[in-house]
């Protein structure tokens, strides 16, 4: 998605009245629709599509997000008419909803004070820094990532921000960065990998037991997710099973907090700021609730782990709506009290950021990590690139110093190249005919590699990464055409530029850390070591095993279109009757 739609916007894309085709119940005429406070709901009428037995249209049918996800149909205007319902006009509506919990300091550590309103809710939020290189390229003048980070802090925390105004006063307690759930992803990520592909190497012993097929495919794009569930399911097997930075952090901050103070996760509202409007999907979906974590393990309908993603346009839309002007914020960090724990603390806010790669490119670093964790693994080695079709395409090698080829990988963004990807992923059938060749799969010629001698596939949707996330600002948005006092409306070209500056505020994060330990074991700038023990250490005081904090799981979509709840038999019936057979 590319742009932020809402019911009254729509014109033509597809209406849910047109062709849902989700199996719903119809609700009989005398029932009363019963109070929800769940803003995960939204009233769906299907215009013309009477109920059985009833005359006329049917009453309006409750669809939740959840519903659309699961099902392969309208995947344009009716998830976008619900997504809607998670932006910056709800966070307004919940702060204004009751008074914030409020986390106070006693003798024995943190309590929780308002406890007493069952309305009453505390407010977390974690940034991307995507999100943060966006609102930097907008603010201009040199603005680095980090200062628009403060500016965030302030709006979200600040006298000056939301906390300022609205019925309560309201603002968020803490406000995380969700680069320090990135540096865990990319730990367990190749420890993931380098596990399915040599079973003796020793790493995280938590794995789940079902390892991904090899090519491993990254699973942190939420709109890669969707698209494979809905038309691919052949490559789930190889979609790696850790979560997103995004769900990972939801889960953090709902599993620590509730357990530290004391209180119900759905006390917890947590907002995520991301690049991305398919972040909303994956917020969405029943992998990443509480009924995983803290009931049988299975998905189900819970308490979600992130209850609302708004993306980085909408951070300006958020302050338009209090009248607040982003820009004039102060770009000084927020004061927030200590996180429950104190590893945990220093997980979350560390004293200096890690400085991004430019090689590692702007979507988190995936690939680039695991590369070099298996170059360290093999002294001597070098890794060697290789452009493919196009400038989103790149293969990468770990060679030996003996010029052997140690480990395979490659990049495909955009969803042309992805396309590409898929079909030769296809298995081929079996044929039916005796003696017959198998078919269906990606046709190459005789002889040639399919090139899925790969190990690891890093896949995102937006060409050039996550900085080109559908959320984040773009160059003719008029708020960057007002400041930038353009006469005209930008172009391709201009967008191009405007992208250049997004990805170097993106890379503008402060030098890595000089008062690291000089015993830890590092990789690309990261301890693997200290990030196991902080994993190991949340466990343990949650009391929730690892797999179920850490790893999440896919399912294949199949479509409802014309299909009826009846037996095989009744189908083999049906199929029997229409090729002029019969029982």
């Amino acid at each position: 998605m590319s742009a932020i739609l809402s019911v009254d916007e729509l014109n033509d894309f597809i209406s849910p009245g047109v062709a849902c085709i989700k199996p719903v119940e119809t609700l009989p005429q005398t029932t009363t629709p019963k109070d929800n406070d769940d803003s995960n709901e939204h009233d769906v009428i299907l215009e013309g599509q009477p109920g059985q037995g009833q005359e006329g249209p049917a009453p309006p049918a409750q669809i939740s997000l959840t519903d659309c996800l699961a099902c392969s149909g309208c995947v344009t205007s009716a998830e976008a008419v619900l997504v809607s319902l998670q932006s910056h006009n709800e966070v307004l509506s919940v702060l204004d909803a009751a008074p914030a919990l409020r986390v106070v300091g006693t003798g024995g550590g943190l309590a929780v004070e308002g406890l007493q309103d069952a309305s009453a809710r505390l407010f977390v939020a974690s940034v991307s820094p995507q999100t943060r290189a966006s609102l930097a390229a907008a603010c201009g003048h040199g603005v680095t990532e980090r200062q628009a980070g403060r500016m965030i802090e302030q709006l979200f925390m600040g006298t000056d921000g939301l906390p300022g105004g609205g019925r309560w006063g309201n603002g968020f307690t803490w406000m995380v960065n969700t680069n320090t759930a990135r540096e865990a992803c990319l730990v367990l990520g190749s420890d993931e990998v380098l596990r399915a592909t040599s079973p003796t190497q020793q790493t995280l012993p938590l794995l789940p037991s079902d390892k991904p097929a090899t090519p491993t495919i990254t699973s942190s794009c939420p709109g890669w997710v969707c698209y494979a569930e809905k038309t691919h399911p052949y490559v789930l097997p190889h979609l790696s099973r850790v979560k997103s930075p995004q769900a990972l952090m939801g889960t953090l901050v709902k599993t620590t907090l509730s357990r530290s103070l004391g209180i119900s996760p759905d006390r917890i509202w947590h907002l995520a700021i991301m690049p991305c409007f398919d972040k909303k999907l994956e917020a969405s979906r029943e992998e990443l609730t509480d009924a995983v974590w803290a009931g049988d393990g299975k998905p189900g309908r819970g308490i979600r782990d992130v209850d609302c993603v708004i993306t980085s346009k909408e951070i300006l839309m958020l302050a338009a709506s209090r009248g607040i002007d982003f820009f004039a914020l102060p770009k000084v960090a927020a004061s927030q009290p200590l996180f429950p724990d104190p590893l945990i603390h220093s997980f979350l806010f560390p004293t200096r950021s890690r400085q991004q790669s430019r090689v590692a490119g702007t979507s988190g670093g995936n690939l680039h990590y695991i590369l070099h964790d298996v170059q360290s693994r093999h002294p001597g080695s070098r890794i060697e690139t290789a452009r493919g079709r196009n400038a989103d395409v790149v293969d990468y090698a770990v060679v030996a110093a003996s010029g052997e080829t140690l480990f395979k990988a490659a990049r495909y963004y955009g969803f042309r190249n992805i396309q590409n990807l898929v079909r030769r992923l296809k298995p081929a059938k079996a044929s039916r005919m005796p003696g017959g060749k198998p078919f269906g799969g990606a046709k190459r010629p005789a002889g040639r590699s399919s090139g899925m001698d790969y190990a690891y596939v890093e896949v995102m949707a937006c060409p050039g990464g996550c900085t080109n996330g559908g959320g984040q600002i773009k160059v003719d948005d008029q708020a960057i055409i007002d400041r930038k006092g353009l006469l005209t409306k930008p172009g391709p070209q201009e967008q191009k530029d405007w992208l250049a500056e997004v990805d170097e505020a993106y890379f503008s994060a402060d030098e890595p850390d000089s008062g690291r330990d000089p015993k830890d074991e590092v990789v690309n700038g990261i301890s693997p070591s200290k990030i196991r023990d902080t994993l190991a250490h949340w466990s343990d005081m949650t009391g929730i095993g690892l797999d179920r904090l850490v790893y999440t799981s896919y399912r294949e979509v199949v479509s409802d279109v014309g299909k009826s709840q009846i037996t095989d038999t009744e189908r083999v019936v049906q199929l029997a009757g229409k090729i002029g057979g019969g029982w």
